[in-house]
């Protein structure tokens, strides 16, 4: 899983749909659209990461501008969201990187979740350096070498250890237990957001300063700060089981998209459309790159992805 457990951009960008992450009582900012009985109208969750944005920014410009929707957007962090979905305060989730208790409990027990396949985009979290650290310090990409190179990464908030750099305290990671479990002498630092993350991860990499981050792929950061995974024990199936005894890699996750139950029978085409609705890698970091690098709205970097893509989302008209 994501473990976002990345899970897995907001309040520091000039990001128009997010203000930040840390959310969500469900019950007291639900949609007043959500499972409207026999309305043609959408609700869509939007998570705190750029990537999720963009799903959400393409599949509300279709729904509105070739399907006559009205669409309503409502942020909300993960596993809130499962509850919100279960509940239909929102229709549909486009971007879930792995949660089995959830999904065990929604889908598989109380039927109130409905699976709506791939979004066609596989997740990866991992530790990263950049490219030009990796460049002048070779073996530092194994993790068994990263205490030898602890000093480098040492921050006001780290101490005397050296820093790992998280985003928001909202994702799920494994990332303190890792640091604990592989007896490591670094700190879990949160930025504060992905938005906070991304500005500090820029500004090291102008001035060519070491840094260790958690990151994920897809992301369209990759394009501008070029980064190195370093490579953690192998992941194998059921290590991270246990959240306290972590001690391997994140997996690579099929991305999956998910739709309250009554809504994934009776949405029409709306549901028909999202659960056709696949893209990929490259797709999702060319929307994510316009809105959080170009700094283009969510509605307009859409509406260009749209415009220069006309085979792909015909086939989710269909």
């Amino acid at each position: 899983m994501r473990t976002r457990t990345a899970y897995s951009v907001a309040a520091v960008t000039s990001l128009a749909l997010l203000s930040g992450c840390g959310a969500a009582d469900m019950t007291k900012q639900a949609s007043p659209f959500a499972n409207a009985q026999g309305a043609r109208t959408v609700t869509l969750s939007v998570q705190s990461w750029v990537g999720a944005q963009a799903n959400v920014a393409v599949a509300q410009y279709l729904l509105e501008h070739k399907l006559g929707y009205r669409v309503d957007t409502v942020q909300v962090d993960e596993v809130p969201a499962w509850d919100a979905l279960s509940q239909g305060r929102v229709d549909a989730i486009l971007e879930d990187w792995g949660h089995p208790d959830q999904e065990k409990r929604y889908v598989d027990d109380k039927k109130t979740i409905t699976r709506a396949g791939g979004l066609g985009v596989t997740g990866h979290i991992g530790w990263y350096v950049p490219t030009y650290l990796a460049k002048q310090h070779p073996d530092i990409t194994d993790w068994k070498n990263l205490d030898k190179y602890s000093s480098l990464f040492r921050t006001a908030e780290s101490g005397s250890k050296g820093q790992l750099m998280d985003g928001s305290p909202s994702y799920v990671t494994n990332d303190k237990a890792l640091v604990t479990n592989l007896k490591l002498n670094y700190q879990v630092v949160f930025a504060g957001s992905e938005a906070a993350q991304i500005t500090q991860m820029k500004q090291f990499a102008k001035e060519k300063k070491p840094f260790l981050t958690y990151w994920y792929a897809p992301q369209w950061l990759f394009k501008k700060v070029p980064m190195t995974e370093v490579e953690l024990p192998a992941y194998k199936e059921g290590c991270d089981a246990d959240a306290a005894k972590v001690a391997c890699a994140y997996p690579h996750t099929p991305l999956q998209k998910y739709l309250n139950t009554d809504f994934a029978q009776k949405g029409g085409k709306a549901a028909a459309f999202l659960k056709k609705f696949t893209w990929t890698t490259d797709d999702q970091n060319e929307v994510s790159l316009m809105i959080a690098d170009q700094k283009l709205s969510p509605a307009d970097a859409a509406k260009k992805w749209v415009d220069s893509h006309p085979a792909t989302w015909k086939a989710w008209l269909s």
